[in-house]
């Protein structure tokens, strides 16, 4: 299991946790309408394995998600090394 982060949007702040060894590209994977979805944009890896991802909101940029990221301190909280996410 691993933590979902989100910077930006109606639930910035917000966490909860995913399924899996990988997280979804997007999140929700599937809105069926067509609403914009956060995208994943850094990804924290501890031991070869994923810790958290967080997602930024569709109307922020990268830069905007990694300082975020950074001053909520992500990397220390889950002991972990961010990696961007192309």
């Amino acid at each position: 299991m691993l933590r979902a982060l989100f910077v930006g949007g109606v639930v910035d702040n917000s966490e909860l946790d995913l399924d899996g060894p990988r997280p979804p590209l997007h999140y929700p994977e599937n809105t069926g309408g067509g609403a914009p979805r956060y995208r994943l944009r850094q990804l924290g890896m501890r031991d070869g394995r994923i810790a958290y991802a967080v997602y930024g909101a569709p109307d922020v940029d990268k830069g905007f998600v990694e300082r975020v990221a950074d001053e909520r301190d992500y990397a220390r909280r889950f002991d972990a090394r961010p990696e961007a996410v192309h």
